[in-house]
């Protein structure tokens, strides 16, 4: 064990200042990366036309929960390298790095078999307008395919973050978005492969942020670096890893299943709204990849000051991130509301009434962003509960949040309300925070409670 620290140590200085120089940076990358799905759905939008633009909306919530469920793992196994990267045990996070890409592969192939098998129902199950089926199943089917390329991406992008580095993984994202935007045009403009081509780009694109950063980790990062003993199946490190990343998986996709539930919901109403919702959603996804960033900055900088046994640390940390969000979510919202109807154009071929797009749109995001502070509390506490060694209390955290979508959803459908059915995710948002603040309240005090009681021990039995 080594007593050397780097420059990403996220255990000393002011926990908002870190909070935020951490997630400034990282929210550039995760902007960056949600610029692939919203630049295959501008593009194909205006160079196909509006039912291919449906299609890639409609296919959003399938791809969210394949992603969603393979980033969890990937997430958790990245926490247990920035607890032990906090501890000083680097001989520990150099197997967390070999173990976890044994276990990435294999959440890659599993996802991307039952995903293959089972595209056609689900499409089906969905109530998926036959006008936008076969583009849908060609997007969504080419991204199934070639989910390994993304899984690799956010293992290694995971573990830099989680040694405290969230600029690498902007610079590799950023050169790797022109990429898909170049390949975008080619595929689509140039050989007219729809839909087909806008996946194909996407898969290429995120291929060659995962290579950047591998190639990035054996040339920069030697703690990173596994030697040749660290690539033997450690089963305690595996173990530990699938602690922390199964519940964390079943978390997102318990989450994901219920935007596929609220998916069908809006399906009901159409391809016009079907096709607004998917632009505007995909303006939105920008907007709020904040929240998703303090959930990744939270993940590390808890499992950092967790290995460092530092609570009260942790505690503050909380608070500022809280207190950030409160100005972010404000912003967000106003940005978002009046925003939204000058920016759908974007979406569609020049000839197109976009005016009867703009009052679905325009309902769908009043809703949600009056609720985006609630979004910020969910990551906020289900990454800070995981990254304490409690990542089975996040399970809890989805499932309110499913119960609360499933009910607005299914209920929306029964009564044919359209309104009803978009306030299915700031209902879900509401409850899902309120029960992440109560879990992380409760689970401070034990674990505070717990280190007090080992070093009152430890000092018994050593009182020299």
């Amino acid at each position: 064990m080594s007593a050397r620290r780097t420059d990403n140590d996220m255990t000393k200085g002011s926990p908002m200042a870190v909070i935020l120089k951490f997630t400034m940076t990282l929210l550039l990358g995760n902007i960056a990366q949600q610029l692939y799905n919203v630049v295959d759905t501008i593009i194909v939008g205006r160079f196909v036309n509006p039912d291919a633009l449906g299609a890639v909306g409609a296919t959003g919530t399938i791809m969210f929960l394949m992603l969603g469920t393979s980033n969890g793992l990937v997430t958790g196994f990245a926490i247990v390298t920035s607890q032990r990267y906090g501890a000083l045990d680097y001989e520990g996070v150099r197997k967390t790095v070999t173990n976890g890409f044994y276990l990435s592969l294999g959440v890659a192939a599993a996802i991307t078999g039952v995903g293959l098998t089972f595209m056609n129902s689900l499409l089906g199950w969905m109530n998926t307008p036959p006008e936008i089926y076969g583009y849908a199943y060609m997007y969504i089917s080419t991204i199934c395919a070639g989910l390994i390329c993304m899984v690799m991406y956010n293992f290694c992008a995971s573990i830099i973050r989680a040694i405290g580095n969230s600029v690498i993984p902007l610079i590799f994202l950023l050169l790797s978005a022109g990429t898909n935007i170049c390949l975008d045009l080619l595929f689509i403009l140039k050989f007219r492969m729809a839909t087909f081509g806008a996946a194909f780009a996407t898969v290429i694109s995120q291929g060659i942020s995962a290579l950047l950063c591998i190639i990035y980790i054996y040339a920069k990062v030697p703690m990173l670096r596994p030697l040749l003993p660290d690539w033997k199946i450690d089963f305690k490190t595996i173990r530990e890893q699938l602690r922390y990343g199964i519940p964390m998986a079943i978390q997102y996709s318990i989450t994901a299943s219920g935007t596929v539930i609220m998916q069908s919901a809006f399906n009901i109403y159409g391809s016009v709204a079907v096709t607004a919702i998917a632009a505007a959603s995909k303006f939105q996804n920008i907007v709020t990849q904040g929240m998703f960033t303090v959930g990744q900055t939270m993940a590390a900088y808890a499992g950092q000051n967790y290995g460092a046994r530092n609570m009260p640390r942790i505690r503050k940390g909380v608070t500022a991130a809280l207190k950030i969000y409160v100005v972010y979510s404000l912003l967000a919202a106003a940005f978002s509301i009046l925003l939204v109807s000058r920016v759908l154009w974007l979406f569609f071929p020049a000839d197109t009434d976009v005016s009867v797009y703009i009052p679905w749109a325009n309902v769908y995001i009043i809703e949600c962003a009056v609720c985006y502070f609630f979004l910020s509390m969910i990551f906020i506490y289900r990454h800070t509960i995981q990254s304490v060694g409690y990542a089975g209390l996040t399970m809890v955290i989805g499932a309110v949040e499913l119960i609360a979508r499933i009910i607005m959803s299914v209920y929306s459908i029964h009564v044919r309300n359209f309104y009803i059915a978009v306030a299915s995710d700031p209902a879900a948002w509401i409850f899902a925070a309120l029960c992440g603040l109560f879990i992380a309240r409760v689970i401070f005090k034990k674990i505070e409670k717990r280190w007090a009681e080992e070093d009152k021990a430890k000092a018994a039995a050593d009182p020299g």
